[in-house]
């Protein structure tokens, strides 16, 4: 499958490519979870977001990108998802990887911080995320918060 990343701070997005991330955003966490949380939090406006289209065009896979000091210290990835009918297709791993290496090109060999569904913390392992041992419940769900430290 051809995949096509692009990362665009908030203020460069069309009303369609946010509508669509959003649009994938509420499939999966609200819908898909079953979880009411109001994910429109004033984040996004201050953040990157990393846009994967399939070779059609159509947003398959999204995360955005929060500078150091808007949710943690450290740059953090959030709002990592994928559309439910290409997952298992390795493109999650991508995301994760071009994910990081914008966030060492845009600030530096500097640590993220990431707050992971407990049952994804295996998966964010394979990229280098530790676990800090802080776990709780989001919106009803166990989370493990978790720190890449560059080499």
């Amino acid at each position: 499958m051809e995949l096509n990343w692009q990362f665009k701070y908030f203020s460069e997005l069309s009303l369609n490519e946010f509508h669509d991330m959003i649009e994938i955003r509420l499939k999966a966490f609200v819908v898909e979870q079953n979880c009411a949380y109001l994910d429109l939090d004033g984040k996004d406006k201050k953040s990157y977001h990393v846009i994967c289209r399939n070779g059609f065009g159509n947003i398959i896979a999204t995360a955005r990108i929060l500078p150091a000091g808007i949710s943690y210290p450290e740059v953090s990835i959030g709002r990592v998802v994928i559309v439910e009918e290409v997952r298992g297709q390795g493109i999650g791993h991508k995301l994760m990887e071009e994910s990081i290496k914008f966030c060492q090109e845009e600030f530096g060999n500097s640590a993220i911080r990431i707050s992971a569904q407990k049952h994804l913390e295996e998966y964010y392992n394979k990229h280098g995320f530790i676990t800090t041992g802080k776990e709780y419940l989001e919106d009803g769900i166990p989370h493990v918060e978790m720190l890449f430290t560059p080499s």
